[in-house]
């Protein structure tokens, strides 16, 4: 049974940083397909980057420029970076990995191609 938990979420004030981070057991992170996913209350769950076996990336026009993915080979470890956060980017965040996928599955980050999910954390920010 793949499991993904992620860490790192908390409380911030506009315009600061958070790293959040998702580890994974019997699922090689750095040779496969991981992405974050975030939903508001309210809100459809949507893909903010993604990050393929190739090292290719997508992100949600909303977090371009703010926001980095990027994979610890050594711990197996998937991170995201978040700069210059905003009050729009609270939500809860979710680590998600596919069973199978093809470039496009992968890069597309809809989420009903993904099937592994963390229980995800919470981000805050306030003004």
């Amino acid at each position: 049974q793949v499991q993904l938990v992620e860490s790192g979420g908390g409380s911030v004030q506009a315009g600061g940083s958070l790293t959040l981070s998702c580890s994974a057991s019997r699922y090689t992170v750095f040779t496969a397909c991981v992405a974050w996913f975030r939903q508001a209350p309210g809100e459809e769950r949507e893909g903010v980057a993604v990050i393929d076996d190739y090292g290719s990336t997508n992100y949600a026009d909303s977090v371009k420029g703010r926001f980095t993915i990027s994979r610890d080979n050594a711990k197996n470890t998937l991170d995201l970076r978040m700069n210059d956060l905003k009050e729009e980017d609270t939500a809860t965040y979710y680590c998600a990995a596919p069973a199978t996928y093809s470039y496009s599955s992968c890069l597309g980050m809809q989420s009903r191609n993904f099937n592994y999910w963390g229980q995800g954390t919470q981000v805050t920010v306030s003004s």
